[in-house]
């Protein structure tokens, strides 16, 4: 035991002094590959109107529905589009006293629209038909 003892201690680790050159040269290669994957386009900054702004995105798809360029269609689902909604709403309540007055006009004027389109969509479905320019 005091041998393998002897040669732990006398072991020694060799750093090849050119790793961190070489670490850095594998970084700047994986940063051009993943914005050659990302394309130019600069992601918008974060914000409150961006988080709006997805929660709305998300809110008129399920609302409507939507085919994309390839032609898979996803189907309304108003269900899902009232629970987006009803997240637009708790983030309202949660940001209650913390908004600028151009973000509290934002997503007061959102919730409104949104209210008035899930009730025409909704009440068309129901009635077999749906409102003109809105699909599913």
């Amino acid at each position: 035991m005091s041998d393998q003892g002897n040669e732990q201690s006398e072991s020694k680790i060799i750093i090849d002094s050119g790793w961190k050159e070489e670490a850095a040269q594998e970084k700047a290669k994986l940063d051009e590959e993943l914005h050659d994957v990302g394309g130019n386009q600069e992601l918008p900054q974060a914000s409150f109107v961006e988080l709006i702004n997805m929660i709305l995105m998300q809110a008129t798809v399920s609302l409507t529905g939507y085919q994309s360029p390839d032609g898979q269609v996803v189907p309304a689902d108003h269900r899902v589009a009232k629970h987006f909604i009803d997240l637009l709403e708790v983030l309202k309540e949660k940001t209650a006293g913390n908004l600028s007055e151009d973000e509290q006009k934002m997503i007061d004027t959102v919730l409104h629209e949104m209210h008035m389109r899930f009730v025409e969509i909704v009440s068309a479905a129901q009635q077999g038909q749906m409102p003109e320019g809105q699909g599913s």
